[in-house]
């Protein structure tokens, strides 16, 4: 039986698809805008491969959205009101940490996810990814070290950080427990 994660999975891979149709691009055009391998870009086209989240940034990048954006086309949902057992999830295949997208909306400004991330794992994303964004990050359990290009900060449980002008970000979760956060973030 297909899981919800699995689900999503599917219907990602099928807006990746129809994201590169909408604009023309063939497989090479999108991976010389994106800097993924063409190669990479059709299995994850043909749900033959999950992709992780620096993989999923490039691609929105490429088609000017950000991941959460790309994310949002891929779910959806047209109601208000997201009970948990609809709020879709992926698992980074790399780092194994999940995403949940909590709220998302093309008609609201803000977004709300949740994160799951293991113990000892870290997640680099480009600067790109926070061109069109201005978001928090609440840790609700544990401990994540946040550098924004080179400033690290330290949360602990409750802590938030606003982030700045967009520049690379590093998530990890330097201990041996897991870590959940919320990113609280708005459209610009």
């Amino acid at each position: 039986m297909a899981t919800m994660e699995d689900n999503f999975s599917r219907r990602l891979a099928e807006r990746l698809r129809a994201e590169r149709d909408n604009r023309g691009w063939s497989l090479a055009e999108l991976a010389e805008r994106s800097g993924v391998a063409k190669a990479t870009i059709s299995k994850i086209e043909r749900a033959e491969a999950s992709p992780t989240a620096v993989i999923l940034v490039k691609l929105a990048s490429a088609f000017d959205l950000t991941l959460a954006g790309l994310m949002l086309r891929a779910e959806a949902r047209p109601d208000r009101l997201v009970r948990a057992a609809g709020q879709p999830s992926w698992r980074d295949p790399e780092t194994g940490y999940l995403r949940r997208q909590i709220f998302s909306r093309p008609d609201h400004p803000l977004e709300i996810v949740k994160v799951e991330m293991p113990a000892r794992q870290r997640v680099t994303l480009p600067a790109e990814s926070y061109a069109h964004i201005r978001q928090a990050v609440w840790v609700v359990r544990g401990s994540l070290v946040i550098t924004e290009a080179a400033q690290r900060h330290v949360l602990e449980t409750g802590d938030c950080l606003g982030f700045g002008a967009p520049a690379e970000v590093t998530f990890a979760n330097e201990t041996g427990a897991p870590c959940e956060y919320v990113v609280a973030l708005a459209r610009s």
